[in-house]
């Protein structure tokens, strides 16, 4: 029965697309002149192993464009060429070919064949212009073909291979000289090749492989990096390795034979330290989704059996709500398991940005160097998605408006190369990410005067600088003389702060002239699980996020001003702050209308501190999510819902959202 690998194209895609991520990575530390072993040579394993995989799949134009990237890179690897700017721009264009390539197939899309033809004939001029030819001799019959000598101290290790490979290796994409040149990289190799399986000539398949070898390799490199060495030939050879030096007992072979239709060979590996040191599977998001669903809803019904439980009385009363409360500690262990499990590094998104950076540089003709910290900081997978539109503006308006060119920056006795700077790190309950410069600083009195241009303030206003700042987040407001293809029409700004917005974060500005700016996003851990503060007004029950609340408080009678007559506040710390009623909000009876008689919680968004006027506290808890979009739809100053223990329904309050709903009604 035939073997179908379509099962396996999907790990492919997934492996291709990091594969090409960590190679685009390695290509932007390359430095122009001789090339550096450990950067070329992982860049030359990632086109390997796309060509071999591509080759076993069928993608015969995915494996042979990476094909020709390889070539070129083992010249590099040779020190036959040297590095230049123009080779690395050469590289990183076939990176994005190869992504578009295989993005063409996963998709069952035609392949741009213009485009991969025009690239490939640029990476075979530049490897004929530099390169020099390389002859190859094979022996008729075993014969020793002796590596060059290479000077080295001490080996640690004596690999004796023997790779006896089956006629379909070439099929695959594999090139065994390719191989054994990795190998004499690594140290001292004697080859001894065996043509006795070759057939008369009549009956020699040019596509087959009928040659074996015997080979032999004092290095010092281990076990892991010889059995890389042959990594995409496992399934289309015997492969057995053992180390000559080793003093106890030889180390335990492996041959490659299982894996491919027909090959039975059987398979003997080193035992792993525990299946679970560096393994990994790959879970589909939708069951992830579908996981962290039921146990929310599983928080749920936990949450109700506690609130029924501290009604019963009787002898078993006691057993029973210590048992629930045994069940409450499992279950949130279990949540916290299962968010951890959504949690990724905000390097998936970081690491986009140094291409970018070097690329927009580069058209613009300035110098930027591109500088991330924190890069391993984790949060929620549903935000680390939306936030990358926001971040791509971000950074593109640093080195486009924030930069400054070389000339001005010396002028000013600046470094002529600028700094942009990501960095992302953990602050109470939410994942801050600043994205800052050390160019000009945003200017001031030009954001003014653009304001008053078109009426968005009056010509006597005065703002401060926070409320200056804020004006490049609205709709269409630009200050650039002409527009590009890069920024300057006025669209970005006002999007990022509103996807930012949708995902339950905010955003704000610091900046000085001649210094640079500070763009500061705060995002939460999370957007399927929060901790509230559940409050009561009149009948119903309302949930305040955690991480917005400052204090909770009683006014005194006669503790409350009027501004205009209507708008209400009272005095906390060093300012008088607005009262907001929840009843008059979302129109329902409130038990209480006098201030003095219920509670003021003080709460905080986007920079602006309200006071919300309700009945009673009820107490902490964590809830599970329910978007209200989904179900229903939007509500403004709402940002989802979810199931109270006794099985009503609490609305989730967007503070943020819930202050600029009552700052338009105290305006109307």
């Amino acid at each position: 029965m035939a073997l179908d690998l379509a099962q396996f194209h999907d790990a492919f895609f997934d492996e291709s697309f990091e594969a090409l991520d960590t190679m685009e990575a390695a290509l932007l530390k390359l430095n122009v002149g001789a090339p550096e072993p450990e950067i070329i040579g992982t860049i030359f394993r990632v086109a390997h192993s796309i060509k071999g995989g591509s080759a076993t799949f069928g993608f015969a134009e995915v494996a042979s464009f990476t094909h020709t990237c390889e070539t070129l890179l083992d010249e590099l690897r040779g020190n036959r060429m040297q590095v230049t700017r123009a080779i690395t721009d050469l590289l990183l264009k076939s990176v994005d070919l190869t992504r578009e390539m295989l993005r063409a197939v996963q998709h069952k899309q035609p392949i741009d064949a213009q485009r991969m033809a025009d690239v490939q004939f640029d990476l075979e001029l530049a490897i004929v212009q530099k390169s020099a030819p390389v002859a190859v001799v094979v022996a008729a019959a075993p014969t020793p073909v002796p590596a060059p000598a290479r000077s080295r101290a001490a080996s640690v290790h004596s690999w004796r291979i023997q790779f006896r490979p089956y006629p379909q290796l070439f099929a695959h994409g594999n090139d065994p000289l390719r191989m054994l040149r990795e190998l004499a990289d690594l140290g001292d190799l004697n080859v001894v090749v065996s043509a006795q399986n070759v057939p008369a000539l009549c009956d020699l398949d040019p596509e087959s492989c009928y040659l074996s070898w015997e080979l032999t390799v004092d290095t010092d490199a281990t076990r892991e990096v010889i059995d890389q060495v042959f990594d995409w030939a496992e399934g289309d050879c015997e492969l057995v390795i053992r180390d000559e030096h080793a003093a106890a007992a030889p180390t335990p072979t492996r041959v490659a034979g299982e894996g491919r239709e027909g090959a039975t060979a059987e398979v003997v590996e080193t035992p792993k330290q525990g299946l679970g040191d560096g393994s990994s599977i790959r879970v589909s998001t939708e069951k992830v989704d579908e996981l962290m669903n039921t146990v929310g809803e599983l928080v749920i019904t936990q949450s109700m059996l506690t609130q029924l439980g501290t009604r019963l009385t009787g002898s078993l009363s006691e057993q029973l709500r210590t048992g629930l409360a045994q069940l409450e500690r499992n279950v949130r262990e279990l949540q916290e398991s299962v968010m951890r499990v959504r949690m990724l590094p905000i390097s998936f998104v970081f690491s986009r940005f140094p291409r970018m950076v070097r690329d927009l540089s580069q058209r613009l003709g300035k110098h930027v160097e591109l500088k991330v910290t924190g890069d391993q900081t984790e949060l929620d997978k549903t935000v680390l998605e939306k936030i990358g539109d926001p971040l791509v503006h971000l950074v593109r308006n640093s080195v486009d408006h924030g930069i400054e060119m070389p000339q001005a920056r010396a002028a000013a006795g600046k470094p002529e190369v600028g700094v942009v700077s990501l960095e992302a790190y953990h602050k109470g309950g939410n994942i801050v990410v600043e994205v800052c410069d050390d160019g000009g600083g945003l200017n001031r009195e030009r954001i003014l005067a653009k304001a008053r241009e078109r009426g968005l303030i009056g010509p006597q206003d005065t703002l401060t600088d926070e409320q200056i700042y804020d004006l490049v987040f609205m709709a269409g407001f630009s200050t650039a003389d002409q527009a590009t293809d890069i920024s300057g029409r006025g669209v970005g700004m006002d999007v990022v702060r509103r996807n930012i917005k949708e995902l339950g974060g905010g955003i704000e500005v610091r900046s000085t002239v001649g210094v640079g700016s500070r763009f500061i996003i705060t995002l939460p851990l999370t957007l399927a699980i929060v901790d509230g503060q559940s409050v009561s007004v009149g009948s119903e029950t309302y949930i305040v996020p955690l991480v917005t609340i400052i204090e909770s408080l009683q006014l005194q009678a006669g503790g409350i001003n009027r501004i205009g007559g209507h708008q209400e506040v009272f005095w906390f710390r060093d300012g008088y702050v607005p009262v907001v009623r929840l009843h008059e909000v979302f129109g329902v009876k409130p038990r209480a209308t006098d201030l003095h008689e219920g509670l003021i919680m003080v709460v905080e968004g986007d920079g602006r501190r309200v006071g919300l006027f309700v009945d009673d506290l009820l107490g902490q808890q964590q809830v599970v999510i329910k978007s209200l979009e989904t179900n229903f739809r939007r509500v403004d100053g709402v940002s989802g819902a979810t199931i109270l223990g006794d099985g009503a329904v609490a609305l989730i309050l967007d503070v943020p959202g819930l202050i600029r709903v009552a700052s338009l009604r105290a305006a109307a």
